[in-house]
């Protein structure tokens, strides 16, 4: 089935090329990269261990300048192991090469523990003279960050331990995760997830009910060992905040965001305050489905004046870069790039990891996308999704490596920027009413799935991680009982959540590969949402700004680089307003 739809799309040679970063796991690159970041680090670490605070400016800015080489190269391995994996991860081969990376790496970087430490623990005075040398500029920021962590930094043999135990540890459970998904087939017809999980989508109230079924009788099949590797992520994340002492399970995150804690409480309760846009939402999408229920399998149904034709792989192109033209040619020259050089993974194949990214590898090679192209609406939005990330990951890569790596919650703006101008240019195409209004319907939802699902996700990973904390091991029925807890408060009485539904938690990455992440989804939703209306009342002159935006990368916090919008991200009422241009949207599909 699949290779018949990658034929009919036009996906089938749709195939990323990885020679910038090697030519095959048997590159001899590999062991030479590898053999000059090992001599390389145990030099740097003979010379300046112990001597931080005697170090000159230039002398110190040189080994910030060795260190980052090093972790280029270390990202360039990493990078080629992990998209060399995850189109292929019943192989293991594939598998075994990526262990070996993460394992060499982290050997590499014991010896480097020591000038984070040293540079967190040194006094201020010094640290000061530093920073405010001329040398050192362009790492101001890296280094700032760093000494944020001071007080959750341990000792130089712990941090090395650590390290060094690293690939064995979280790593080889995500690991796990992603070879059981990828290995699980689903139903009679042995389909992916990605197959599954698209069906959901279907006109046909017959073919969605089918599919969740499928989807539930393949993850439970597996259940016993999804349970354990979630509640070993979960211990691993307790047992690592309790030794670095940060007071709640949220907190590391917010400190890697750049983020108060004041600000997410403001985005999270600014939230779930409006949970009755998504409750009127669904109880209209009911009427206009003539159901006398809605299940949880009808969420994502098209409304029947949506268009189901399917989009070619060239006439994605085309939609996606006409729309960023308009907005901005040089974000469409960029896009281009992707399509031209080879920059995109896109058919649907056996052991292909399910889902979308864009990794943005390292400065001196380019950006990589995976998306898996079934030619509906919604994955026309995909790519545009992950093509926003890709421009920003190329437009910040001349940042270097330490200072392009932008924060979550701003990670998400150019993607879903680009989606939003995508939708603008397709809702404008369309004359007939209904059609435009079922449009409109799945361009909320997509809105919906990335603010009010995600902050309901964030409610479940609250009280998931409390309850390892404070209970012991997480047992499956709990789990499953937090995961409809925290969605029947954002559905209410809109949509009936059958107990097939309740296990659905299982199969989320974001909740092991990033725990925390979901709320920068909403955070990057809401700040579009204001951006956009900046670029509407502005006109032109916005543009640069915007551009401007994302080629800062992350050499600044989220505060610093949102100055230039006139945005203050601890105010609820700019998280509200936000909200109220989503409802504005749901008011014309009520009045249409």
């Amino acid at each position: 089935m699949s290779s018949s739809l990658n034929k009919q799309l036009g996906t089938t040679d749709v195939l990323w090329n990885l020679d910038a970063l090697y030519d095959s796991p048997k590159d001899e690159l590999l062991q030479d990269d590898l053999d000059l970041c090992t001599q390389e680090a145990e030099l740097l670490k003979e010379l300046y261990s112990g001597k931080m605070a005697e170090l000159e400016p230039s002398v110190f800015t040189r080994v910030i300048r060795r260190i980052e080489r090093i972790q280029i190269n270390l990202g360039r391995m990493d990078t080629y192991a992990f998209l060399y994996f995850v189109t292929q991860v019943k192989n293991d081969a594939a598998s075994a090469f990526m262990q070996k990376c993460k394992e060499d790496a982290s050997l590499v970087n014991r010896e480097l523990v020591f000038f984070d430490l040293e540079w967190a623990q040194l006094d201020q005075k010094s640290a000061d003279k530093l920073l405010a040398a001329e040398d050192t500029a362009p790492y101001r920021h890296f280094l700032q960050n760093i000494r944020k962590y001071k007080k959750h930094l341990l000792s130089e043999s712990r941090e090395s331990l650590l390290l060094e135990i690293a690939p064995v540890g979280k790593e080889s459970w995500l690991t796990l995760f992603e070879k059981l998904m990828g290995h699980l087939e689903f139903g009679k017809n042995k389909r992916s997830e990605e197959e599954v999980l698209s069906d959901l989508y279907d006109a046909s109230r017959e073919v969605r009910q089918t599919a969740a079924k499928e989807l539930t009788e393949g993850l439970e099949s597996q259940l016993h060992i999804l349970t354990h590797i979630f509640n070993t992520i979960l211990a691993g994340k307790m047992i690592d905040d309790r030794m670095r002492n940060y007071p709640a399970w949220i907190s590391s995150r917010n400190l890697s965001n750049e983020l108060e804690d004041s600000t997410v409480e403001a985005l999270v309760s600014s939230t779930t305050d409006r949970y009755d846009i998504v409750q009127r939402y669904y109880g209209i999408k009911k009427e206009l489905l003539g159901l006398e229920e809605l299940q949880d399998y009808d969420r994502y149904a098209p409304l029947p004046s949506l268009p189901q034709e399917l989009v070619s792989w060239q006439e994605c192109k085309t939609i996606v870069l006409d729309g960023f033209r308009e907005f901005s040619p040089e974000m469409a020259d960029i896009a281009n790039l992707f399509f031209e050089q080879n920059w995109i993974h896109a058919p649907l194949l056996d052991g292909k990891r399910g889902g979308a990214f864009s990794h943005p590898a390292v400065p001196d090679a380019n950006p990589y996308i995976l998306v898996n192209y079934t030619g509906n609406i919604r994955d026309v939005s995909t790519v545009a999704h992950e093509l926003g990330h890709g421009i920003h990951q190329y437009l910040a890569r001349e940042k270097g490596y330490f200072n392009s790596d932008t924060p979550l919650v701003l990670a998400e703006t150019a993607s879903i920027f680009a989606e939003l101008l995508i939708f603008h240019k397709q809702v404008a195409s369309i004359v007939e009413p209904t059609a435009r209004k079922a449009f409109i319907c799945q361009k909320l939802e997509s809105i919906f799935a990335s603010v009010f699902r995600q902050i309901s996700m964030n409610r479940f990973e609250d009280m998931i991680h409390n309850s390892r904390r404070d209970n012991g091991e997480v047992a499956t029925d709990e789990l499953s009982a937090l995961w409809m807890q925290s969605q029947r408060e954002m559905f209410g009485d809109s949509v009936t959540l059958n107990d097939s539904y309740k296990i659905w938690w299982s199969y989320i990455p974001h909740f092991l590969h990033t725990p925390g992440y979901v709320y920068s989804y909403a955070f990057g939703e809401l700040l579009v949402l204001a951006l956009y209306n900046r670029y509407l009342e502005e006109g032109e002159s916005f543009i640069p700004k915007y551009i401007h935006l994302l080629q800062e990368g992350g050499s600044h916090s989220p505060y610093e680089l949102l100055q230039p919008f006139n945005i203050d991200l601890n105010d609820p009422v700019f998280w509200q307003g936000g909200l109220t241009v989503i409802e504005k949207m749901l008011n014309e599909v009520e009045n249409v």
